[in-house]
């Protein structure tokens, strides 16, 4: 209908109208101050799709005056910037170059290098975005010279705000009637997973495929939920989406909440991953749960086994019947604090000779005395015997700590009995 696209055309003109990111756009915020002042500093903004980080850089394209040029990382050369940087200095951009870099994070070093040279003389403002970490993909001597902003995913309540802006500019460009059942507006909102040009470009679908009847058109609530199905998905199986929500679900499981863990479990099976629940369901099994209740890993175990062998979407329920024994388990995790303080120990070099007496008993060369002194626990009360078993060096230390739980007092008790501690 439109020649432009709608989520081009209702694109804020002024900062009152961006929706959402209060945090850097309320009166009184940094990046709101940097802007009204004409800013010049070189800005990285960090945050999903369709959260306003281009709307927010043509907003200071156009404070500043500078001649805006926009490249998309994905598709850009060294050539293409050479192009660019050439225009510094020439009628054509009298006031200085304001670049807009769109996903940084696909630039090689040389490429991000190549735009140092200019930051550094104040000839080129780089504006770059995007939808990773920065401290992970972008240049350190880039960053440096640059701050980061980070855009937070917006809320169905903000995203509705821009969903009836749409609406209303496709009532006045329709060529007839345009009504909408009431729920519409918030039933796009909300499945867009924060993403407003997400829900602008389904709203406008929405009005593509409607009919009209009766010399009218009228938006559905039922047509807007098909096209909304899955919509709200974030998940990139390489990007920093895939490891939060696996981060979450292992912190959900470490904090004993069923509910949650059960959630982001289905967020991570809904978007069709099925291997990276079942690895951190078995790390999480070693790592969180432990000795507090050690036949926990082999059900897990046999939860995967499961859930691999007979596939989505049958396989959520052995997984999820772990994600819940997981979450509401007793929870230890001495095991893990041990190995990792005795290989921080073996990185420090504390190595030293493993004691004469445990080592081979085929290290000892044959026809002469043995030097060995090993003594074997199975012939002893109670199957010990006091013995060195580490190092000189480390004599003494302690890696592993007992837990509080029932299990591991257990076996502490009984240990002390018989060593006599």
């Amino acid at each position: 209908m439109m020649a432009t696209p709608l989520a081009d055309a209702i694109r804020p003109k002024s900062l009152e109208d961006v929706v959402g990111q209060g945090h850097l756009l309320a009166k009184g915020a940094v990046l709101r101050r940097l802007i009204e002042q004409g800013t010049s500093a070189n800005l990285v903004f960090y945050g999903p799709s369709g959260t306003g980080k281009t709307t927010v850089a043509n907003l200071i394209a156009a404070q500043t005056k500078k001649r805006l040029y926009r490249l998309n990382a994905t598709t850009a050369s060294l050539q293409d910037i050479k192009d660019i940087i050439a225009d510094v200095d020439t009628l054509l951009a009298p006031n200085g170059i304001l670049l807009y870099l769109d996903e940084i994070q696909y630039f090689n070093k040389k490429q991000q290098q190549s735009l140092l040279e200019f930051m550094e003389n104040g000839k080129l403002t780089l504006i770059a975005s995007t939808t990773e970490n920065p401290y992970f993909y972008v240049y350190n001597a880039l960053l440096s010279r640059s701050t980061v902003f980070e855009f937070k995913p917006l809320v169905a309540e903000d995203v509705e705000v821009a969903v009836r802006r749409g609406l209303s500019m496709l009532q006045e460009k329709a060529p007839l009637p345009l009504t909408w059942e009431e729920g519409v507006p918030a039933q796009v909102a909300m499945a867009c997973g924060g993403d407003v040009r997400k829900a602008i470009t389904a709203l406008e679908l929405l009005y593509d495929c409607t009919e009209a009847k009766q010399g009218a058109v009228t938006l559905t609530c039922e047509d807007a939920e098909q096209l909304a199905q899955r919509s709200a998905m974030r998940y990139d199986r390489e990007g920093d989406a895939h490891y939060d929500l696996l981060s979450a679900l292992q912190k959900s499981i470490r904090g004993s909440d069923p509910d949650a863990a059960i959630y982001y479990l289905a967020r991570l099976l809904e978007a069709g991953d099925l291997i990276s629940p079942c690895r951190r369901l078995l790390v999480i099994a070693a790592e969180d749960i432990g000795l507090a209740y050690p036949q926990a890993i082999v059900v897990t175990k046999a939860c995967v086994d499961s859930a691999l062998q007979i596939g989505l979407p049958e396989a959520r329920l052995p997984l999820a019947e772990a994600a819940v024994l997981l979450a509401t388990a007793p929870k230890s995790n001495t095991a893990h604090d041990a190995i990792i303080a005795a290989m921080a120990d073996v990185k420090r070099g504390k190595v030293g000779d493993i004691p004469r007496h445990l080592q081979n008993v085929h290290a000892d060369s044959q026809g002469q005395k043995p030097t060995q002194t090993y003594k074997y626990p199975h012939v002893y009360p109670n199957r010990w015997v006091a013995q060195q078993y580490l190092p000189d060096n480390l004599v003494g230390t302690q890696y592993y700590h007992y837990g509080e739980n029932k299990t591991e007092q257990a076996a502490q008790r009984y240990w002390e009995g018989i060593k006599g501690e």
